[in-house]
C-alpha cells in the first residue's frame, strides 16, 4: 500500500473535489517501462506498469489546456498530465499544391462552430461524373512519386522510446471527399463499379505509401491505423454485407502488411459497431478505438468478456456527456469504471472517445488523467 495524503481542491464552477495524491518521498510509484514498452505490453495482453493514456483534442482545447497548466509546450502539457507522447511518421509532398487543397484536388474550408473551427471539404472533384468511363477519362489519381520518404528517419531521431504510428488507410473517407459523402454512400448501391474503382485507387496508394514507410523506418513502427467509420449512435451506417464486400477485403490486406512488418493494427470506427467487431478481429485488428460505450450494443463489460482476450481497447472516456457536461465526480467514476472493466488484467489504453472539444472544462480533463494515473498501476 502506498502512503498518501488527501487534499481538497476547489475548482471554479464545478465545486469541491477530494483527491488522494501520493506524498513526496512516501513510495510514489515510478514508471518501470518506457512509453513504447508500456504500449507493447498492453497490446500483447501482458500487464504494463500502469495504464497508458493518450491525448486527443482540437487545437482550441489544446491551447486552453496549455494555459490552464502553465505549460510552455505540448510536450510539457503531456508530461504534466502523465500522458505517453506518441510519434506519427510519414512522407512529405514533393509537389506544391494550393493552400486548403489535398493531393486529390479536394478543397477544404474553415467552418466556425462558435468556439473554434473545423476544416470541411467544400469541393469534390468527382461529384459531377455520372459514369466510370467519365472518371477514367477526365481525372488522374495521385501517384507514389509525389511523396518524399527520405524525411522519415529525422522524424524518429531521439524518440525511439516512444510509440510510433505510421502507415495505414481509410479509403472511404477520401472517397467521400472526392464524390461528396451522400453520393459516395449512394454509389455503394447504385454505382458499385465507380465505388470499387475509386476505392481501389485510393487504397493502392495508401498501401504503397505504407510499404515505403516501413522501408524508411524498418522495425520502428508500432501502430498502423486501418480505419473506417462504420457506426452511428444506434446502428451500423452500412449493412454488414456492404461492409464485407467493399471494406473488409482491403482492410485485411493492409492489416496483413502491418503484421508482416512487426506492427500492430489499430482500427478506428465510431459508434454502434458491435455487429462487425468479430469481422474486424478476423481481418487482423489488434486494437479497437474509440469504444463509444453509450452507443447501442457497446456495453463495456460485454465487449471485454467477448473480445478482451483477442484485442486491446483504446479510448472509452465518453465525449458526448461525461467529459464536456459531467461533474468531476462523474469523470472520476468513469475513469475507475473503465480501469476496472476494460483494464482488468491489462489490455486497455485510456483516452477520450474523440477529440476533446473547446467546451470541455479543463478541470474535467485534469481530473480524468489524474484519476487514471493514481489508480492505473498494476
Amino acid at each position: 500500500m502506498q502512503k498518501h495524503k488527501t487534499v481538497w481542491v476547489v475548482f471554479e464552477k464545478t465545486g469541491i473535489m477530494k483527491y488522494t495524491i501520493f506524498a513526496k518521498g512516501a513510495g510514489m510509484p515510478k514508471d518501470a517501462m518506457t512509453p513504447r514498452e508500456r504500449w507493447e505490453a498492453v497490446i500483447k495482453h501482458k500487464k504494463p506498469d500502469r495504464i497508458p493514456m493518450v491525448w486527443s483534442g482540437t487545437p482550441e482545447i489544446r491551447d486552453i489546456m496549455m494555459r490552464y497548466l502553465n505549460a510552455g509546450s505540448v510536450e510539457e502539457m503531456l508530461t504534466k498530465l502523465h500522458i505517453d507522447e506518441i510519434v506519427g511518421i510519414g512522407p512529405e509532398l514533393r509537389v506544391r499544391i494550393p493552400e486548403g487543397t489535398d493531393e486529390y484536388g479536394c478543397r477544404f474550408t474553415k467552418v466556425s462552430y462558435g468556439t473554434g473551427e473545423y476544416l470541411e471539404c467544400t469541393y469534390h472533384p468527382l461529384a459531377g461524373f455520372k459514369t466510370l468511363s467519365q472518371i477514367k477519362s477526365h481525372y488522374k489519381f495521385p501517384t507514389i512519386d509525389i511523396y518524399d520518404f527520405s524525411v522519415i528517419p529525422a522524424q524518429l531521431k531521439g524518440k525511439e522510446h516512444l510509440p510510433v504510428y505510421g502507415g495505414g488507410c481509410e479509403p472511404f473517407l477520401q472517397y467521400g471527399y472526392l464524390r461528396g459523402l451522400e453520393q459516395a454512400m449512394i454509389d455503394l448501391v447504385e454505382n458499385p463499379d465507380i465505388a470499387e474503382y475509386c476505392l481501389e485507387k485510393i487504397f493502392s496508394l495508401s498501401y504503397e505509401k505504407t510499404v515505403r514507410i516501413y522501408q524508411a523506418a524498418p522495425g520502428k513502427v508500432l501502430i498502423t491505423t486501418v480505419a473506417e467509420d462504420f457506426g452511428s449512435q444506434e446502428n451500423l451506417l452500412f449493412s454488414p454485407a456492404t461492409i464485407r464486400q467493399f471494406f473488409i477485403p482491403r482492410m485485411r490486406k493492409m492489416m496483413a502488411l502491418a503484421h508482416e512488418n512487426g506492427a500492430f493494427v489499430l482500427t478506428h470506427s465510431d459508434g454502434a459497431i458491435r455487429a462487425i467487431i468479430g469481422d474486424l478481429i478476423e481481418a487482423g485488428m489488434d486494437i479497437l478505438n474509440p469504444v463509444q460505450w453509450r452507443c447501442r450494443g457497446m456495453d463495456r463489460k460485454e465487449l471485454k468478456e467477448s473480445f478482451g482476450a483477442r484485442i486491446a481497447f483504446h479510448g472509452a472516456m465518453d465525449n458526448q456527456y461525461t467529459m464536456p457536461f459531467g461533474t468531476i465526480r462523474d469523470v472520476e467514476k468513469e475513469v475507475l469504471d473503465n480501469i476496472s472493466i476494460l483494464g482488468k488484467d491489462g489490455g486497455y489504453i485510456l483516452g477520450p472517445c474523440h477529440n476533446f472539444q473547446s467546451i470541455t472544462p479543463p478541470e474535467n480533463i485534469v481530473a480524468m488523467y489524474n484519476t487514471a494515473y493514481e489508480n492505473g498501476w498494476y
